[in-house]
């Protein structure tokens, strides 16, 4: 989600590469991003391997998975601004290189102190990579295209969630948990070094760097400052959504531990039946964001009210789902709240372009994708750590759901205070 920084840049020039290699930047910058996710999520597949072998608690496994999201949420704006400046394939390939040796660190670390490093360096890696690799996508491709681009980009992120989650499994359950992360951060590596070779800063740098001269807006912080928080309706935009994506950042993190406590699964299983439910939840977001665009084409205020409807049905599907006991039921109302989990991204996403001048997008949606690592991805992991530490795993995921009506309450706020400044 960091990546929506690059859709606010001003239109470029007509790409002069040809076609088959804009599809090649696209085919690797994607590979990636693949790859940005898998190191990601490798160590969500492992927390049951980690907490036997170290006696961590679950708030420790918590943190070691909310430090990445912090990370990312708190440098994304200043490595794209630098990357902007020094040159974004370079940066690409540097920021590659050092999530997939940060990835390597974790395989052989010792304890959880050296673990936490580790992954602290992977977050600083993957902090600015979403923003970054789309901006490289947009550079080559016609302006036409940029909408389907910037979609099928940021649904990378759930694929490589995914194949993280169930890879990461299965190597772990035949080989052991470091060779999953050693697997994620060879394929990176390799990844990388096949981009330096293809991917020239020649080819697509210069008009990067004309279009963002030709219309660079000149604001003082205090400019800056006023217009991201030009009402009060932009902020509860900001803050709903990354209270609700304390829901995803949960489920995402904690699934397959879940699934082995609960259902006494063997380790690869719940993996991929974990990454199964996070791909759901990258294909609902996909189209909980079509359907918003649909209802509210000619109405923008319904984004609000499509964003409270999806914070609304997540609480009661999950919340129904983990009062319930571990069955089929119990596992097709996780599927559906997943589906909707993280479809509050869609209207806030447009809510705020809406809401700040089109010459600051850029930075509104990185301020976006700040509140969404910082509010959701990285608080949702550690704090249902520290819940199951207290109450159990069970009785934790119970109580995250409440997250959602926080949420829609947010909306709620936001939509009313939108309907009053528009009558003034």
């Amino acid at each position: 989600m960091q990546a929506t920084i690059a859709i606010g840049e001003p239109d470029a020039a007509a790409p002069d590469v040809s076609r088959a290699y804009a599809w090649c930047v696209f085919a690797l910058t994607f590979g990636l991003l693949l790859a940005d996710y898998m190191s990601r999520q490798v160590l969500n597949a492992v927390f049951p391997l980690l907490k036997a072998q170290w006696q961590l608690t679950d708030t420790q496994l918590g943190s070691l998975s909310s430090v990445v999201a912090l990370m990312v949420g708190l440098l994304t704006f200043p490595l794209s601004l630098l990357a902007d400046r020094w040159g974004r394939v370079r940066s690409l390939i540097l920021m590659a290189v050092l999530w997939s040796l940060a990835t390597l660190a974790c395989a052989v670390s010792a304890n959880y102190g050296q673990m936490f490093a580790a992954r602290l360096f992977v977050g600083v890696g993957e902090a600015a990579y979403g923003s970054v690799g789309l901006a490289v996508v947009l550079s080559v491709f016609p302006a036409h295209l940029r909408a389907t681009l910037s979609g099928s980009f940021l649904a990378g992120g759930a694929f490589g969630s995914m194949l993280g989650m169930a890879l990461s499994g299965i190597v772990a359950a035949h080989l052991g948990w470091r060779w999953s992360f050693a697997t994620m951060a060879v394929f990176g590596l390799v990844l990388a070094l096949i981009y330096r070779l293809v991917v020239t800063e020649r080819r697509i740098a210069p008009q990067c760097a004309l279009a963002a001269r030709a219309a660079r807006p000149r604001f003082t912080p205090r400019s800056l400052a006023r217009a991201l928080f030009a009402t009060r309706a932009v902020i509860y935009a900001y803050v709903g959504c990354g209270v609700q994506l304390i829901l995803p950042g949960a489920l995402f993190a904690w699934l397959p531990s879940y699934l082995v406590r609960a259902y006494d699964m063997r380790l690869d299983r719940a993996s991929v039946i974990a990454a199964l439910f996070v791909l759901t939840s990258g294909l609902g977001m996909i189209v909980c964001g079509a359907l918003t665009d649909r209802i509210g084409r000619h109405r923008p205020w319904r984004r609000w009210t499509m964003a409270i409807l999806f914070c609304a049905a997540s609480l009661v599907a999950l919340a129904s789902a983990f009062h319930l006991p571990p069955g089929a039921l119990q596992l097709g109302l996780i599927g559906a709240g997943m589906f909707i989990a993280s479809g509050a991204c869609g209207p806030t996403g447009a809510l705020v372009a809406e809401l700040t001048p089109p010459a600051i997008h850029g930075t509104a949606m990185a301020l976006w994708a700040l509140a969404n690592n910082l509010l959701g991805l990285a608080a949702g992991p550690v704090l249902t750590g520290l819940l199951a530490d207290r109450l159990g795993l069970h009785a934790a995921l119970e109580w995250i759901p409440c997250a959602a009506l926080v949420s829609a309450l947010l909306f709620a706020a936001g939509r009313r205070t939108h309907a009053r400044t528009e009558r003034s």
